[in-house]
């Protein structure tokens, strides 16, 4: 049997797999192309090339592909085989370098925001040597970048590594200025946490809504939801663990660090977690993370849900982001160590999370805004749309005394003491854990909880990057001109600290107080939709740091704002089209069809006996006649809402229309449906209840 040891990595062309198959000249050049951004040279090219081919022949594979992450949100791939054909009829299998380091797929029908004319097809992909081949099924996939034929960027993942460069170069002059002249570079590491729902495939296949938005529009709360807690850390079923078991065998394959697994706190939903890595790896970790769990939970005869509320009532998903920074000399700069008030520049890098952090807390939200997103944000199981910072006590303690000269006095570390002298007494830490922060301090990472599920995790960390960039740029700029390094440093942080500790919060992220307090005294954004969000792209502000670190151009920002606003309305577009086809087609019918049968029952029982009660079925019959005329005429709302906004081509505009009009008729049009379900018998409902779908999954 093989061991995990064994097995892990087994599907990927990475430094163990390089090095033995590579020579000691083309491994070392690849090298210093992959560490240092060197320039690759097309020799050692095609020799990576060759050995890439002989390995993933040897492993099944026939065909390759530029992998890579367009606008859309999801991956794609082009698939070409290895064959060559041989001048006596027969085929070869070859793959030169120049296959390697560049593709060419047609970018047409790819977003691009108006960066180039829909007519206008050529788009190019090139090799990341950063990210390490793999082969998925038959076919070996080479991670890519993907940009236009004027070489603008049309992914997320060449905005990310130019923004992971930004960080880099700027967070390298600070550390300068500590003396810190071996570090060579340093690399920000993601962990994304990622929850889920499982539910059966052939309870998913009979509702309309799953299968065309992701979500279910239509559903009355249950008996038994979340109420009693008893899901969240529970025993995992046969069938999940199961479906666990078989996904963790791929991702392990495939060098993903799937670490933690575990039922999470709404019915049917569940969690798993990486340990963090390198944030371009993770980013394309994290996408494979998804599109394998979708095609696993299928094998199992389930469907994996990602949307971030699938299900009203009960907790959505989120995607945990789990940030940090790390040196080529295996320094972590966000460990503040046992004495943090002594640690200047841990300090120093503190306060640079904290200033970005407050200063592009737009461009942050922005990163998270989506249709799905709109309807997590600020619920009771994730953060609210106000942007904070938690720190816990002991670092806000420390902040405190620098900002106003005083001494630190420390926080206690404390015994746990549990009452039974078997148990071991540990060391408490010298803080909780805030889960209502979107922005929380976890020790030595901090943790950004806003993202949604179904997010690529490209946005927020570009953004994060950059912003924090700028902190460093700032702060190096002002240093490397000090006379009195020390004096300067201190007097910078203590400044720091004043401008920007509105961000920091350490209470109840979901008492309508904070959300007070934080708009009206403290002057944060509180950006509620996508709509609202998205214009932070453009803000002047915004669109000078980031063309200034060279992340994005300004027309690369515009087609972003385009994109995101344009998939916003199409989405919810498609839900409110898919709501009025539901009504129509599914739910009028058979609510009225039940609705007469009652009504026959009542007349067959006056028929029988004209002394009998009809008192029961005359009430129900009235309830459903109601019930039937408000979802009729709040449907003729909706589709006439949804002709008015066929109207609007500005993509703004129907952005606005949707939060100010759409959204609201869905609202009236779901609660008339979710009433109709609870007064019609179960065996006339005609579609899968959330009783149903929450436990189908034993």
């Amino acid at each position: 049997m093989t061991t995990v040891p064994e097995m892990f990595g087994s599907m990927v062309f990475d430094s163990r797999v390089m090095k033995a198959r590579l020579s000691g000249e083309v491994y070392h050049s690849l090298k210093r192309t992959i560490q240092n951004g060197t320039r690759l040279d097309l020799s050692v090219a095609n020799a990576v090339a060759d050995a890439m081919k002989d390995w993933a022949v040897e492993n099944g594979a026939t065909h390759f592909t530029h992998w890579f992450q367009p606008l859309t949100g999801i991956t794609a791939e082009k698939h070409d085989s290895f064959i060559t054909p041989a001048p006596d009829g027969r085929v070869l299998m070859e793959f030169s370098g120049k296959e390697l380091i560049r593709g060419e797929p047609d970018a047409s029908s790819f977003p691009s925001g108006g960066l180039r004319a829909t007519f206008e097809a050529r788009g190019y992909t090139a090799w990341d040597p950063t990210s390490y081949a793999f082969i998925k099924g038959k076919t070996l996939c080479i991670p890519t970048a993907f940009c236009s034929y004027g070489g603008e960027a049309l992914d997320k993942k060449t905005p990310l590594l130019r923004s992971m460069e930004a960080l880099n170069c700027q967070a390298l002059r600070v550390l300068k200025l500590f003396g810190n002249d071996e570090v060579r570079r340093v690399t920000p590491s993601v962990g994304p946490e990622q929850e889920y729902f499982l539910i059966d495939k052939a309870l998913y296949e009979q509702r309309k809504d799953l299968i065309y938005t992701g979500r279910t529009l239509f559903g009355a709360k249950p008996p038994k939801g979340q109420e009693l807690d008893d899901h969240y850390f529970g025993s995992i079923k046969p069938r999940v663990a199961a479906f666990m078991e078989e996904l963790n065998t791929e991702l392990w394959k495939l060098g993903i660090l799937a670490k933690t697994e575990h039922n999470e706190v709404a019915p049917a939903q569940h969690e798993l977690a990486p340990i963090y890595t390198t944030t371009n790896l993770a980013t394309d970790q994290n996408q494979l993370t998804m599109e394998i769990m979708q095609r696993v939970a299928a094998k199992h005869d389930m469907v994996c849900l990602l949307h971030e509320k699938p299900f009203a009532g009960v907790n959505g998903s989120g995607k945990h982001n789990n940030w940090s920074l790390s040196t080529d000399t295996g320094v972590n700069l966000l460990s503040p160590g046992d004495t943090p008030h002594e640690n200047a520049q841990f300090l120093l890098f503190l306060a640079a999370v904290i200033q970005a952090v407050d200063d592009y807390q737009g461009l942050l939200r922005a990163s998270v805004a989506t249709a799905g997103n709109d309807h997590r944000l600020g619920a009771n199981e994730a953060p609210p749309a106000v942007i904070s910072m938690f720190l816990g006590d002991e670092l806000t303690a420390v902040l405190d005394a620098i900002e106003t000269d005083s001494a630190y006095a420390g926080v206690e570390k404390k015994k746990m003491k549990l009452g039974v002298d078997v148990l071991p007494r540990f060391l408490r830490d010298t803080t909780d854990r805030n889960r209502t922060s979107p922005f929380a301090f976890t020790g030595n990472k901090f943790e950004f909880r806003m993202l949604g599920s179904s997010n690529s995790i490209a946005c927020a960390n570009i953004m994060l990057n950059a912003a924090v960039a700028q902190s460093l740029k700032l702060y190096a700029d002002e240093l490397e001109r000090a006379e009195d390094f020390n004096a300067a440093l201190h007097e910078l942080i203590k400044r720091a600290i004043q401008a920007h500790k509105r961000i920091i919060f350490n209470g109840n992220g979901y008492d309508d107080a904070w959300i007070r307090e934080a708009t009206e005294e403290r002057g944060l954004l509180n950006l509620r939709t996508t709509p609202d969000a998205i214009p932070e792209l453009l803000k002047a502000k915004n669109v000078e740091m980031l063309t200034a670190h060279k992340v994005y151009t300004e027309a690369e920002l515009r087609s972003r704002y385009e994109i995101m606003l344009e998939n916003y309305c199409k989405t919810v577009c498609i839900e409110a089209q898919t709501m009025s086809d539901m009504a129509r087609k599914q739910i009028l019918p058979a609510v009225a069809r039940y609705a007469a049968d009652v009504a026959r029952d009542a007349a067959g029982k006056k028929a029988l006996d004209a002394g009998l009660s009809c008192a029961y079925e005359t009430k129900l019959v009235k309830k459903l006649t109601a019930v039937i005329e408000s979802i009729d005429a709040r449907t003729d709302a909706l589709d006439s809402v949804i002709a008015k906004l066929r109207t609007i081509s500005d993509v703004t505009e129907e952005a606005n229309f949707i939060r100010d009009e759409l959204l609201s008729r869905m609202t009236e049009l779901r609660a008339a449906a979710d009433e109709a379900e609870i007064l019609t018998e179960e065996r006339c409902w005609p579609f899968p209840t959330y009783g149903d779908l929450l436990f189908s999954v034993k």
